[in-house]
């Protein structure tokens, strides 16, 4: 089978190795799309704390070709999206089933090898079937929409109250959908006017356009006003990792909000020791997912067309080190970008000519 190896800084080399062997508890998958996040971008720039060489791809959907049979009831040739997460079982937030921050958890694609190859083995419980009729290539998004769901769940979001989305990138933009599917008025924010427009195509009753300092040009502030009575939004998801964002969402949000940071970096971010007290804001963190790839499909599933939106550019894993350029392109509008394995290509190519001829 042919594995995409990043060997060093912006360097992938691509070997044939021989197939995995299947034991027990596991399967072996047909990889078909993998997707691809700010994560493995600073893993191919080798700005990420693991160790090169290493076999990226976390984000990824392919379809059973072996399984161990008694040790699950799925069957081969059944398409599947993949949870990349490692955890022990056994240290204090694993026995309080908080897995997602395990002291020792790991990642397929980040820490350990991963799915930018032809064909991985998996344990059966890390497995899980598609909705019915859906697309392989959208179930990449699968993983994404489980971290943006996570954010949400951390949230305990209400119907009818008003939430701020700060970034409006994939996670940004899904917990957009994801709220507004519960019932929850949100106001979406980012740099980007072109982000702020998908934001309300994913159900953003109103944006604002993010600044530095002050944050809130009148325009901004007359939004806050209008949609939030309680004199800020009651729920805040942070998704963009800036510090003046998350100093901005503690600042903005309303006595008693919650405010939920998801975006992830290494800054430091100033606040002022009054604003968490004096307005007892309940200030959660997010990482990961408690299982929820499952409950993100279905969701994805049911808004195909939004879906479709999160995807902008695809790429052939020859074309790997082209991809990850491409999300250093400020012009490109990147979203998610979907790495085509061989036997996406073929499926492709075989749709193509079939509509050639028999259309």
């Amino acid at each position: 089978m042919l594995r995409a190896h990043t060997v060093a800084r912006r360097t992938i080399e691509l070997r044939e190795e021989p197939d995995p062997v299947v034991t027990d508890g596991h399967a072996l998958v047909r990889v078909h799309h993998v997707a691809l996040c700010g994560t493995d971008h600073s893993i191919w720039d080798d700005n990420y704390p693991t160790e090169l060489p290493m076999v990226q791809g976390h984000e990824f959907v392919g379809v059973i070709e072996q399984i161990d049979a008694q040790a699950s009831d799925l069957a081969v040739g059944t398409p599947v999206a993949v949870s990349p997460m490692v955890y022990c079982g056994t240290c204090g937030p694993c026995a309080a089933e908080r897995y997602n921050v395990c002291e020792t958890i790991s990642c397929l694609g980040c820490y350990e090898d991963g799915a930018l190859a032809e064909l991985i083995a998996m344990p059966v419980e890390k497995l899980h079937p598609l909705p019915s009729d859906m697309p392989l290539r959208l179930a990449a998004l699968g993983e994404p929409g489980s971290i943006a769901m996570q954010a949400v769940n951390r949230g305990t979001p209400q119907p009818g109250e008003t939430a701020l989305v700060l970034g409006c990138g994939p996670i940004g933009l899904l917990a957009t959908l994801f709220l507004t599917e519960r019932g929850v008025k949100v106001i979406a924010s980012d740099l980007d006017e072109h982000r702020m427009q998908l934001a309300r195509d994913f159900g953003a009753v109103a944006t604002i356009a993010a600044g530095t300092d002050p944050f809130l040009d009148t325009a901004g502030a007359d939004v806050l006003a209008e949609h939030c009575p309680l004199g800020g939004p009651t729920l805040v998801i942070e998704a963009t990792g800036v510090p003046v964002s998350f100093e901005n969402a503690v600042r903005l949000a309303a006595p008693t909000a919650r405010v939920v940071q998801v975006g992830i970096s290494t800054a430091v971010a100033a606040l002022s020791m009054r604003d968490v007290p004096f307005k007892e804001l309940d200030i959660r963190g997010s990482r990961n997912s408690l299982n929820l790839i499952p409950q993100a499909l279905e969701v994805l599933n049911s808004r195909q067309d939004l879906a479709y939106k999160l995807i902008t550019h695809s790429f052939g894993v020859g074309q790997l080190s082209e991809a990850f350029e491409t999300m250093e392109d400020p012009t490109a509008q990147v979203g998610k970008i979907i790495i085509d394995m061989p036997v996406a290509n073929q499926a492709n190519a075989d749709e193509q000519f079939l509509e050639v001829n028999y259309s």
